[in-house]
């Protein structure tokens, strides 16, 4: 195929490539078309390599980016069917304007091989793979960041290398092996191996088995909800009671005998039950009547702040900012502690850059006027009866790295999630991100979503159990063992960026031999 590609790619390299991107795109969740991406990947490195100029490389590099980015993202469309404030037909446009300036990152990367290894497929696959990990990594820190379906997330199932090299570092492996499986097509053997090697070794080291501790007693149920609330229906009014009637079925159990703790997804309830108001303890009190003593409840839910002004002798309460929130509550109603969002998503939280924006029309995908306001980031809370747990709501799971409080690092990550926006390819690629996340700290991770895909996830990223789309239910389980610390754990990012540096190390030794 790659053969057959070089007359068309000579006549219309752009157009190739942005066809190689969007194919590629077809390797990530839900459809799983690894061997695409692998092939893609392969066929676009030998068209980029055989351009005659480095702006040519540049161009075929964002157009493969676009076409990657535009597919991988389509699902954002769905969303826009779900708010009033702007129309639904803008939802099509979203994924490809988003595409837009994310296609930089892999034309970056392209010109950088183009650079320094067109002389030779090995080199520009040895400088593409140290580039492309660099430019991931930039992609999830720089303007807040996006670094959704890193290419590791498509090998999730034998993701194990990255507790050495993390999610990036694992991006250059699986370019590497796409590179290696071309040159093997060639009959170009040597160079084949050289490229496979490191591969095979991750392969091999994906499916070995890392034991974890096995002494922790267990000391609690743990019951996953998810209630099966679509989102056309969780903002409305007349909805409120049906919606608190779905979570109370799946939990209430008189016949526990043992105390469990309980997760919620994201904002599962409308009721501000933090502002320590009247309200607010009405609100605790319905949701202790679904406890039993002992029980211990994870809920989403927002928090507003407010802002008193004195006018005479009145006091004027304006709201001016919200919370996205994880509260923890024991079952007397008691707030043990509450986790605010740190990491939010621009347009769909809050609007930046509100003053050029909303003049034309762009509002956030969130119902309302109030930006929320991000917390201050990971920290680790100790839930009686369980451990410690760290909490990273929806989106946050998605940044390698950024998950834990390494000075007190927890027993378990909770995820509560609202994936109820975007259709059926975004839960399955949300969860593939999240097992990225267990394997990386080796941690295990417990989601909650309202309408899939929940799951319990072991420290090695395997799914020990799973609610499908669209469906009400509960998990029972027991938290499973956290694995000591991994190398990714202990130095983080700073690992795939040494993992790049040699590749590129690798690349200039051998260059003298190669060119």
């Amino acid at each position: 195929m790659i053969a057959r590609l070089s007359p068309l790619a000579s006549r219309w390299p752009s157009l190739i490539a942005v066809l190689l991107g969007g194919v590629s795109a077809m390797g990530f969740a839900p459809l799983g078309l690894w061997p695409l991406l692998l092939l893609c990947l392969a066929a676009f490195m030998a068209l980029a390599r055989g351009l005659q100029s480095r702006g040519a490389a540049l161009r075929a590099g964002w157009c493969f980016g676009f076409g990657h980015f535009a597919v991988g993202l389509s699902w954002m469309a769905h969303a826009f069917t779900y708010q009033e404030a702007m129309p639904v037909w803008l939802g099509w446009f979203a994924s490809p304007f988003l595409a837009l300036p994310l296609a930089v990152y892999p034309a970056v990367a392209t010109g950088l091989a183009w650079r320094w290894g067109r002389s030779n497929a090995s080199l520009f696959a040895l400088y593409f793979a140290a580039s492309w990990i660099v430019t991931e990594w930039l992609r999830a820190t720089l303007f807040t960041g996006l670094p959704w379906n890193p290419l590791a997330s498509a090998f999730v199932d034998v993701a194990g290398i990255t507790g050495l090299v993390g999610t990036y570092g694992a991006a250059g492996i699986v370019i590497l092996a796409a590179a290696g499986l071309s040159l093997a097509l060639s009959r170009r053997w040597t160079s084949a191996l050289g490229l496979l090697a490191l591969p095979l070794f991750a392969l091999v080291y994906g499916f070995a088995e890392i034991p974890g501790p096995d002494d922790r007693p267990v000391k609690a149920t743990l019951l996953i909800v998810q209630p099966n609330i679509g989102q056309q229906d969780k903002y409305r009014a007349d909805y409120a009671t049906e919606n608190f009637a779905k979570l109370a079925a799946l939990t209430v159990d008189r016949k526990a005998r043992e105390p469990r703790v309980i997760f919620w997804p994201e904002a599962a309830v409308p009721d501000m039950i933090g502002q320590g108001d009247a309200a607010s303890l009405f609100a605790r009190e319905r949701l202790v009547s679904l406890l039993q003593p002992g029980d211990i409840l994870l809920t989403g839910a927002d928090l507003i702040y407010e802002q008193k002004t004195r006018r005479g002798e009145a006091t004027e309460t304006r709201w001016i900012g919200a919370a996205n929130s994880s509260f923890t509550l024991d079952s007397r109603g008691r707030i043990l502690w509450r986790y605010d969002k740190a990491h939010l998503v621009p347009f769909g939280e809050y609007v930046p850059l509100r003053a050029l924006f909303t003049p034309l029309g762009i509002a956030r995908l969130v119902p309302g006027d109030l930006d929320f306001w991000p917390g201050k980031g990971p920290h680790t809370d100790t839930i009686p009866g369980l451990g410690t747990v760290g909490t990273q709501i929806c989106y946050e799971i998605i940044f390698s790295g950024q998950v834990v409080d390494r000075a007190h690092r927890p027993d378990f990550l909770f995820n509560p999630s609202n994936d109820a926006w975007y259709g059926a390819w975004e839960p399955a690629q949300h969860l593939a991100q999240a097992r990225l996340r267990a394997v990386e700290e080796g941690l295990p991770v417990i989601r909650s979503t309202p309408t899939g895909i929940s799951a319990v996830i072991d420290a090695e990223g395997r799914i020990v159990s799973a609610l499908p789309l669209n469906r009400p239910g509960v998990l029972r389980a027991t938290l499973p063992p956290a694995h000591e610390p991994t190398l990714f754990a202990r130095f983080g990012n700073r690992l795939p960026l040494l993992f790049a540096l040699m590749l590129a190390l690798i690349g200039i030794a051998l260059r003298p031999r190669l060119r």
